[in-house]
């Protein structure tokens, strides 16, 4: 999308400060549009509003009072929606709700109804890129939604990404990182089996991931996990567990479409095995630990 300038009376609130909603939120700040701050945890955001002079709103609510634009960034669609409903009575006119979290297209779709009866907007905006991407503010961003909504706020999306794409309708966003999910399973799947395969075989790994990185099987999670899964290295990155959460809704979608996505059911179990084993907390790449030779 063609880029805009900047409104100048756009103002920002942020609700979730998670490992990639504060890196977001910085960006935001640094940009000039972010006012005020709300998390769950109340010293998280306590500690960014001191640090970066915003405004540590009392509630969800409170912060939807004060600005433009409400931006969530949480981990479960009952999180959304307890959200929606939170700031709903302070909902006015004009105001634009967007949402960076990972849920299902329904739940998008029941956030846009009730954003929308109260006279507001209402985009569905999953990011992908990683905790290094909000860091570096290079996120891929694929939005649902009305098209001049997102025009409207394009300035402030471009502060936290680095690729814009509007995908269609609210729900098409979430529809589309399904797909960018099914895709990391077998991205993680493929990569983890394939460096076990080499320890295996007794290679040396820092030579091999470095020769098969520059050719056709090189991709961003050989690069950026290749090294650190060989090593016993499993900090995030993306959770296990959030991805774990991700592919149930990719396979809830596969359900009411009637069709298969075997690869994300294997995965889905190997990471439940992972989970019951205490590595819910690590990186997606934790998968090595059931492939990789014994110790």
């Amino acid at each position: 999308m063609k880029a805009s300038g900047s409104p100048p009376s756009l103002q920002a609130g942020f609700i979730g400060l998670g490992a990639m909603g504060e890196w977001m939120a910085r960006h935001l700040a640094n940009r000039g549009f972010l006012t005020t701050v709300w998390n769950r945890t109340a010293q998280k955001s306590a500690d960014l509003a001191r640090e970066l002079n915003l405004i540590q709103s009392a509630s969800p609510s409170a912060l939807a009072e004060r600005v433009d634009v409400i931006c969530l960034c949480v981990s479960a669609d009952s999180d959304v929606l307890d959200l929606v409903q939170a700031i709903r009575p302070t909902l006015r006119p004009g105001q634009i709700v967007i949402d960076f979290s990972t849920v299902s297209r329904e739940t998008a779709l029941a956030a846009a109804r009730l954003i929308r009866a109260s006279g507001a907007d209402f985009l569905d905006t999953p990011v992908t890129g990683g905790v290094e991407g909000a860091r570096h503010a290079t996120l891929a961003i694929m939005a649902g939604g009305e098209a001049a909504t997102l025009e409207r706020i394009q300035p402030l999306l471009e502060a936290v990404g680095s690729r814009l794409i509007h995908m269609g309708g609210v729900g098409m966003g979430q529809s589309a990182k399904a797909v960018n999910q099914v895709l990391c399973a077998g991205i993680n799947q493929a990569v983890t089996e394939a460096l076990a395969f080499g320890e295996h075989l007794g290679l040396d790994m820092d030579k091999l991931i470095e020769g098969i990185s520059g050719g056709a099987a090189g991709n961003w999670f050989l690069d950026k996990r290749g090294a650190t899964m060989t090593q016993g290295l499993f900090k995030p990155g993306f959770k296990l567990r959030l991805h774990h959460k991700d592919l149930g809704i990719c396979q809830s979608m596969a359900r009411q479409l009637n069709i298969e996505l075997p690869l994300t059911d294997t995965t889905e179990q190997h990471y439940r095995a992972l989970m019951a084993a205490g590595h819910g907390d690590e990186d997606i790449s934790s998968l090595y630990r059931l492939k990789r030779p014994a110790a």
